[in-house]
């Protein structure tokens, strides 16, 4: 006698898991041009590597006491591993009740996907296709119930602390799950065929009276462009995997882990003949911030964050000597003011840096805080206040090198006070508490107002302050150090080696708690 039976069993009901929604829920699937649940799971882990676990829960119905079907969970959860290092993936399943959340636990309930992450101190990746709650629940229930689900979030926040978390929106997704797309450290989602919203066109429609589509509602120009709730935008299910499995290349599997680092490609000593004249003489002229960027770091390392959103800043991830590095920048291409859009892509990137224990690069050519009526509707102080707290909250090693304009509130949130910080200043650097243009008409209005020629005055007295603003005189007077730029790479890659160290005395949780 042997259990073959109970084992052909198993392998049948795995088998009926593998099935999903069914044929005609596959087929719908793809006709939208999404992959189902398996197939993005299959594309986007190491082959072979991934491991189910829950895979025979579900809502089956018995006929003479024998299985005669299964409806699966509307989710696919296991450990994967991605390039070599474990990962814990839950994939939404859209063929099963449009991913819709049902069916019950109850005593001895196995472990959420996120808990294990918890557990294992291991990155875990979200892959979003589900509609959250449904009103059907209520139907085969038999009665409606507390929203009481934050026994699930408070893992997902406690995660925030410990690992690495993604969170991937590739398809209509609503609920719960579109807040679990913004309680992570990274999101993106797939152009045309994503959308994000806590209640679709019905929803809308029901409590606000009007009609509008779902790409409208929440697609990706909404949610990349102008709410700022999702970070980037792929073109297509596979881009979205190459760029999860990127991220996290930058990052260590948890909190007490340092950053991977991987062979320097690119020498320590390289220096960039642009950096002479890549700041313009005239200071009315915009430019590219990211080609400061990529002139300093280990070549084609940057990563961006946020590329569409905030774009007076440049925030993201990239490499010196081969360590992993936050690395900003003003784009002065798009006006290089810190706005409120701007100023919350820098908070998000002081605390990932801070959260997983990495040197923070800081390329400033800061013209201040946005001003003007539109920038106080948004709270422009409020949002200020923000930066100036999580910088000074921040403790990892910071190095900011002053590039161009530094000046206000906004100039002074790239120093720190405090633990192993780092300026550097070029020669083409100005700065201040603001503009002399600006400020001399302010400063000195009576003075203008009263002179018998007052654009002449005006001038006068403004070309007497801009004889004050070399910094080689400020440092004769506080021993601020004035590099040639083309040395900066050379000086930020000694910087990062020497961090190391600091780091490694800061592993574990942050004092300061990740907020998305």
């Amino acid at each position: 006698m042997t259990w073959q039976p109970e084992v052909d069993e198993l392998e049948r009901r795995r088998a009926l898991a593998a099935q999903m929604g069914g044929p005609e829920g596959i087929a719908r699937q793809h006709a939208n041009g999404k992959l189902t649940v398996r197939e993005r799971i299959d594309a986007f882990v190491d082959p072979g590597s991934f491991r189910q676990f829950m895979g025979l829960m579900g809502n089956a119905t018995y006929e003479d006491g024998q299985l005669a079907s299964i409806t699966p969970r509307a989710a696919v959860d296991g450990f994967c591993t991605l390039d070599g290092r474990k990962v814990v993936v839950t994939g939404g399943d859209f063929t099963v009740r449009g991913g819709s959340g049902g069916g019950s636990g109850g005593m001895g309930m196995e472990p959420s996907a996120s808990r294990r992450a918890l557990e294992w101190r291991v990155p875990f990746v979200r892959l979003l296709d589900a509609a959250g709650g449904s009103v059907r629940t209520f139907d085969e229930m038999g009665r409606t119930y507390l929203p009481d689900g934050n026994v699930g979030a408070a893992v997902d926040v406690q995660l925030l602390r410990m690992s690495p978390m993604v969170s991937a929106v590739l398809g209509s997704v609503a609920g719960l799950p579109a807040v679990n797309a913004c309680m992570s450290h990274f999101s993106l989602m797939v152009k045309d065929t994503s959308q994000l919203f806590p209640g679709g066109p019905p929803v809308v429609k029901a409590a606000l009276g009007y009609d509008v589509d779902k790409e409208t509602l929440g697609g990706w120009e909404m949610h990349t462009r102008i709410s700022g709730v999702i970070d980037n935008l792929a073109e297509s299910e596979a881009e979205a995997f190459a760029m999860i499995r990127r991220f996290l290349s930058y990052l260590p599997s948890n909190v007490y882990e340092m950053a991977p680092r991987t062979e320097p490609q690119d020498p320590v000593d390289r220096r960039d003949e642009s950096l002479l004249s890549i700041i313009p003489k005239d200071r009315r002229r915009g430019y590219d911030g990211h080609r400061v960027v990529n002139a300093v770091v280990d070549r084609d390392s940057f990563f961006e964050i946020a590329p569409h959103y905030g774009r007076a800043r440049i925030t993201g991830l990239a490499r010196l000597n081969g360590y992993p590095v936050g690395i900003m920048a003003n784009n002065l291409a798009f006006g290089g003011a810190t706005d409120v859009t701007a100023g919350e892509k820098v908070i998000r990137l002081i605390q990932l840096c801070d959260t997983f224990h990495l040197p923070l690069i800081s390329l400033a050519d800061e013209p201040g805080f946005m001003v003007g009526i539109e920038s106080e509707k948004r709270g422009i102080e409020r949002a200020g206040a923000r930066l100036v707290i999580a910088t000074c909250e921040s403790r990892m090693p910071w190095a900011t090198v002053v590039t161009g304009q530094l000046y206000g509130v906004a100039g002074q949130c790239q120093h720190r006070p405090t633990g192993m910080f780092r300026r550097y200043a070029w020669p083409s650097a100005r700065w201040g508490s603001m503009h002399i243009e600006g400020g001399a008409s302010a400063a000195y209005r009576r003075e203008i107002e009263s002179a018998p020629d007052p654009e002449a005055k005006r001038l006068e007295i403004e070309a007497r302050l801009n004889s004050f603003a070399s910094p080689f005189r400020t440092a004769e007077a506080t021993g601020q150090d004035i590099i040639d730029p083309r040395d900066t790479r050379p000086l930020l890659c000694e910087f990062v080696e020497e961090a190391q160290g600091i780091l490694r005395t800061q592993l574990g949780s942050s004092p300061t708690p990740y907020h998305p």
